[in-house]
């Protein structure tokens, strides 16, 4: 199963964490990946900027909720 890390910290949610992590909500429910991904809520990742932070497997992106699809495919392919 893969995990991916979301930040909900007080920065990346003024930069839109909620509408990213609906967004890998939607695209795991779409997909039918419920049983091979799981989201997992995180504060800081000591990684702020002006996106929201995702992490997996210890490495950490940058993603706006229009990049998530792209982001989500990238993290598939990984492993």
């Amino acid at each position: 199963m893969k995990e991916i890390e979301l930040c909900i910290g007080s920065s990346c949610h003024v930069r839109g964490s909620f509408d990213v992590v609906e967004a890998f909500k939607k695209i795991i429910a779409e997909r039918g990946l419920e049983d091979e991904v799981h989201l997992k809520g995180s504060f800081c990742m000591n990684a702020c900027s002006d996106k929201v932070s995702v992490r997996h497997n210890g490495v950490v992106y940058k993603v706006k909720p229009d990049g998530v699809e792209a982001l989500f495919d990238q993290i598939m392919e990984a492993d």
